[in-house]
């Protein structure tokens, strides 16, 4: 059974040994989701407008939770621990974006940086949908992908895609998760006269 690596919530648990069995962590009480991508922006002297992007995207995560009990706390102050701060990434799951009642996609291939993708069909995606891509020719392919349109075969989505895709790759939209690191390296929390924990984090995406 293979150690917990992504944060535990109800549908992620971890026991005391750090494997992905046992308890199951709490939800989180609201989740803040940013889309970071800087655009350098210019004009020239008729007033036209000249933009582009000038750095790679990002996505931002903020979650808070609702007072938690000692139980509860606990695991997921000792999995976020061991990853000292910024050091190590660990995967998170949204609750939005799981279980999106869409079936695996199969991809034919694509050039990284493109914004469209070919697939087997585009049955039930609609816009909104955040997916990765299993690919078995690059497992450290660890973006996630948000689609912003649907045809009958093509997927268009942002960001871009920041490596190639072969085809037979998979399209996945059961359970997308972002491979995240702490935004910062100092962990705190504060303990009420109830003895509940209130607790929250930042995170910032760290693609491999």
């Amino acid at each position: 059974m293979p150690i917990q690596n992504t944060l535990p919530d109800p549908n992620n648990a971890i026991n005391t040994e750090g494997l992905d069995s046992g308890t199951s962590g709490p939800g989180f009480a609201s989740v803040k989701l940013s889309s970071d991508q800087p655009i350098m922006r210019d004009r020239t002297r008729s007033g036209r407008l000249v933009s582009r992007a000038v750095s790679y995207h990002l996505w931002n995560i903020d979650i808070a939770y609702n007072p938690m009990t000692k139980a509860q706390f606990n695991p997921i102050y000792a999995f976020l621990l061991e990853k000292q701060g910024s050091l190590k990434p660990f995967f998170v799951e949204l609750p939005q974006y799981r279980n999106q009642s869409v079936t695996s996609k199969t991809a034919f291939s694509a050039v990284a940086g493109s914004n469209t993708i070919i697939v087997n069909n585009t049955t039930g995606i609609r816009a909104g949908m955040m997916f990765n891509i299993n690919d078995s020719l690059d497992t450290t392919h660890t973006k996630a992908y948000v689609v912003t349109r649907a045809s009958s075969t093509t997927l268009t989505f942002t960001p871009g895609l920041q490596k190639a895709v072969s085809t037979g790759a998979t399209v996945n939209f059961t359970n997308p998760k972002i491979r995240v690191i702490q935004s910062g390296d100092v962990q705190e929390y504060a303990l009420n006269t109830n003895n509940l924990y209130s607790f929250s984090l930042k995170l910032e995406e760290a693609c491999s």
